[in-house]
């Protein structure tokens, strides 16, 4: 039962940290605990996205603030990935946050909603269903389906 606790924090802290400010691969960590079949299919999709949601939020803060962190040498985005995403941010509005699981440019959506004060509940709520529908998709090619 430790071991189970160990590998879902294990688990929560890599969804968490993909969504933020380090380059890593939930998804493939997921895969791994998926197709090893000694845990819980529906608490290991459920742990990752709440992980990997919070580390947007991380993110949307991140844009409320974007102006005293844009420069700094830890922040998550360049200037281009951040003018692209505002581009499409302000193109397609807050749907674009369905895109927020994609790689390069998801993060910077969630940084640009922040800073374009997109209300934190339309954010987590379309933020939630990318991240939690890419888990899903991976529950599923790792199932067979």
């Amino acid at each position: 039962m430790t071991g189970d606790l160990g590998v879902y924090a294990g688990l929560f802290m890599v969804a968490f940290i993909a969504a933020t400010i380090l380059p890593m691969q939930s998804e493939a960590a997921l895969a791994g605990l998926l197709l090893s079949g000694s845990y819980s299919p529906v608490m290991l999709i459920a742990i990752a996205s709440v992980g990997n949601v919070l580390g947007s939020i991380v993110n949307w803060l991140l844009g409320r603030g974007i102006d005293r962190f844009r420069d700094r040498r830890w922040f998550p985005a360049s200037q281009a990935q951040l003018d692209r995403a505002a581009s499409w941010y302000h193109r397609y509005g807050k749907w674009t946050l369905l895109l927020s699981w994609a790689p390069i440019i998801g993060d910077p959506l969630t940084l640009i909603a922040g800073a374009l004060r997109e209300p934190l509940l339309s954010f987590v709520i379309l933020v939630a269903i990318a991240k939690i529908a890419r888990y899903l998709v991976v529950f599923a090619v790792t199932s067979g389906f």
